[in-house]
């Protein structure tokens, strides 16, 4: 294979699917992992020119790390790990549910730590290698809502300074990306993401595009390892008493305008 190999978890559908088909248009081989999105994760596999499925529930991390090690058994230039999977499942700030808690920090944090951690001391790439983490722009403007969600992508960006300063080699990267409202998410309506994506500094929506281009700037190794990206129109610095989709359902009840 002449092609540099990017592992993207969650790639099937959303956001890692975004992903998937930018760094295979750009000449990667793309690795698919899905948990129980199989015909979604073929259907995109068969439209690329280069890419492979691979299936592993990270609810089990046992299973994630060997996936791991498996692939940079047969990878020749593993390049990119991307740890887009994540599950996101309501509970607030009154009433933390520990099926909730454990599920999210087992899939969002505990998975994608031992998966960096395997791609740094398994893969191969002579190009020096980069693990990117999908964080969430709640990490800088938390609000109450999503309370176990929240805990575990703070648990994930813990993650990249330690594994940039400790388990990466000097051509190594390590880095976060954070993104805001992107797309419809939980149970919104369509007119309720109108509103939604438009709340943040610039008044506009964030594409899924600007996900992927930021990612493919992190895989060119041109930022300081540890460093994240917020990519969000600005919402990160705002300071907001809810969750989007809560703060937009107020909105379109009082007939407020998405614009």
């Amino acid at each position: 294979m002449t092609r540099p190999a990017i592992l993207v978890t969650g790639g099937a559908t959303r956001i890692g699917a975004a992903i998937v088909t930018g760094f295979a248009e750009a000449g990667w081989h793309a690795v698919i992992h899905y948990g129980t999105s199989a015909d979604a994760a073929e259907e995109l596999a068969r439209s690329l020119p280069s890419a492979e499925t691979v299936q592993c529930d990270l609810a089990d991390d046992e299973a994630a790390h060997a996936m791991i090690r498996s692939l940079a058994g047969r990878l020749s230039d593993w390049r990119c790990l991307v740890n887009s999977a994540s599950v996101f499942e309501y509970d607030d700030v009154t009433g933390c549910d520990p099926q909730t808690y454990q599920r999210a920090m087992q899939v969002n944090a505990l998975s994608p730590a031992r998966m960096a951690q395997a791609f740094l001391a398994n893969a191969h790439s002579d190009a020096g290698r980069v693990v990117i983490q999908i964080t969430d722009m709640k990490l800088a403007n938390p609000n109450p809502d999503f309370f176990s969600y929240t805990m575990s992508k703070h648990a994930l960006a813990a993650t990249i300074p330690m594994l940039a300063k400790g388990a990466a080699g000097p051509e190594d990267r390590v880095y976060g990306l954070a993104p805001g409202a992107i797309l419809a998410s939980h149970d919104q309506r369509e007119e309720e993401t109108e509103v939604s994506h438009r709340l943040n500094l610039l008044g506009r929506k964030t594409g899924a595009d600007e996900i992927v281009a930021a990612a493919r700037f992190l895989a060119t190794r041109a930022m300081r390892s540890g460093s994240s990206l917020f990519v969000d129109s600005g919402q990160h610095l705002l300071d907001q008493d809810r969750d989007v989709i809560w703060l937009a359902r107020e909105r379109v009840r009082a007939g407020e305008s998405p614009a």
